[in-house]
C-alpha cells in the first residue's frame, strides 16, 4: 500500500491508498536554488539604507529568504531589516525567524514608505490569474480598485494562469507607491527562483512559475486535492485556489475532494455572508461594491455545476453544508466515501502541491 503524505496546516496526514486506486500522484517540479545563488541575488538590494520587510504570509521559502538575508547583513555589517507581518500569522513568522531577530505588526494602512520590502510567494488564482504582491496589497489596499479587478474578471469561471485585465488593475495599483518586492517561486523542496524589484515588474517571475507548474494530465474523474502548505490552507477562501488549479482536469460530474486545515475560519467576508443568508449568488455578478472573497463564492457556484466537491476541514459541517460542501472529518473518511459512492476500483488522482499547480 502506497504511503501519500498530504499538507494539513502545520503537520502532514497520511493518506492509505492501495495501489490499484491510485491513479497518478501529481507534484510540482524545479531546480532548487542553493544557497550561493540564493545569497548572489539578494546582493541587487541596497543594503545601505534602512529597511522595512513586510512579510505577506508564512512559508518555509520565505524563512529560507529572510534567515539569508540576516546572514548577509552580519556578514557586511550592515544593519538587520525590521520585521513586519499581519496581528494573524505574527507568531507564525516570529517562530521561524533567525537569533536576534524582532518582529512587530504591521498594521499601517499607508504603504507609501520607500522603506517598505514586501514579501510573497507567487501562486496561481483564479480572478487575477496568478497570485502576486501586487495581487496581495490591492485586495488589502485598494478595496476600490478590487471593485474594478472584479469586474474585469473573464466570465464566472476562475482562470488560473491566465495573464488577465484584473491582473493589469493589480499592477495600475502597485505602480502609484514607492517599494520593493521579493517575488518568489517555490515548491514544496524549496526556492526555485525570485525576483528582487518594484512589485509592477517582478510581475514578470510569472513566466518562471508557469514553466515549472503547468502539467497536462488529462481528466479524471476522481481527485484529492492537497494545498501544499499551511499558508495556502489556513482557511477556506486561500485554499479555493488549489481547486481553482485542477478544475480544468477534473471531469463533468466528477468529484473533487480539498484537504485543508482551515483553522482561519472561511477567511473571507463574502463566504461569511453568503452563509448568513446577507449575500445572494445574483448579488455576485453585478455588484456595486467589493466584499472580500466575493470571487472565490461566485466561482464556486460556478464550478459546482460540473463536480462535486469534498471538504476535509476543520470548518463545522453546517458552514460546509451551506456551501454545498461534502463534509468530510478526516482523511480516512475521504477515502471511503470515494469507495462507497464510486466503487471499490475506482481510481484517484492525488495532487501533493495544488496551490502551485496547474492542471489541464
Amino acid at each position: 500500500m502506497p504511503e501519500i503524505w498530504l499538507n494539513y496546516g502545520i503537520t502532514d496526514v497520511v493518506l492509505d491508498i492501495r495501489a490499484e486506486n491510485l491513479e497518478q500522484k501529481i507534484d510540482s517540479e524545479g531546480k532548487i536554488l542553493d544557497d550561493s545563488a540564493i545569497n548572489e541575488k539578494l546582493n541587487m538590494l541596497d543594503l545601505s539604507k534602512p529597511m522595512e520587510l513586510v512579510v505577506l504570509h508564512n512559508s518555509k521559502s520565505i524563512q529560507k529568504i529572510i534567515s539569508s538575508l540576516f546572514i548577509i547583513c552580519e556578514q557586511k555589517s550592515k544593519p538587520f531589516p525590521k520585521i513586519f507581518a499581519e496581528k494573524k500569522i505574527l507568531n507564525l513568522v516570529k517562530a521561524g525567524l533567525p537569533e536576534g531577530s524582532s518582529i512587530n505588526e504591521f498594521d499601517d494602512s499607508d504603504i507609501s514608505n520607500s522603506n517598505l520590502v514586501f514579501m510573497g510567494e507567487m501562486e496561481f488564482d483564479g480572478l487575477f490569474g496568478y497570485e502576486t504582491i501586487s495581487t496581495r496589497l490591492i485586495k488589502k489596499f485598494g478595496l476600490e480598485s478590487m471593485l474594478s479587478a472584479y469586474a474585469k474578471r473573464q466570465g464566472n469561471l476562475p482562470t488560473p494562469g491566465q495573464y488577465s485585465e484584473s491582473l493589469t488593475e493589480a499592477k495600475k495599483f502597485t505602480d502609484n507607491f514607492e517599494i520593493q518586492g521579493i517575488e518568489i517561486i517555490a515548491n514544496s523542496d524549496g526556492i526555485v527562483d525570485f525576483t528582487v524589484g518594484h512589485p509592477s515588474e517582478t510581475l514578470s517571475t510569472t513566466k518562471i512559475l508557469e514553466s515549472n507548474s503547468i502539467k497536462d494530465i488529462g481528466q479524471h474523474k476522481t481527485m484529492i486535492i492537497s494545498t501544499g502548505k499551511d499558508a495556502s490552507n489556513d482557511n477556506l477562501g486561500n485554499s479555493f485556489s488549489s481547486l481553482w488549479n485542477c478544475s480544468n482536469a477534473i471531469k463533468k460530474d466528477g468529484l473533487a475532494i480539498l484537504v485543508a486545515e482551515c483553522k482561519g475560519g472561511l477567511g473571507s467576508d463574502a463566504l461569511q455572508q453568503y452563509i448568513e443568508d446577507r449575500l445572494t449568488l445574483e448579488q455576485l455578478r453585478n455588484p456595486t461594491k467589493y466584499i472580500s472573497g466575493m470571487e472565490d463564492l461566485l466561482f464556486l457556484s460556478e464550478v459546482q455545476k460540473n463536480f462535486q466537491i469534498g471538504l476535509v476541514s476543520i470548518i463545522p459541517e453546517f458552514y460546509a453544508k451551506k456551501l454545498n460542501l461534502i463534509s468530510l472529518p478526516g482523511i480516512k473518511y475521504s477515502m471511503d466515501y470515494i469507495l462507497k459512492t464510486q466503487g471499490a476500483r475506482q481510481k484517484i488522482a492525488v495532487v501533493l502541491d495544488g496551490a502551485r499547480l496547474l492542471l489541464r
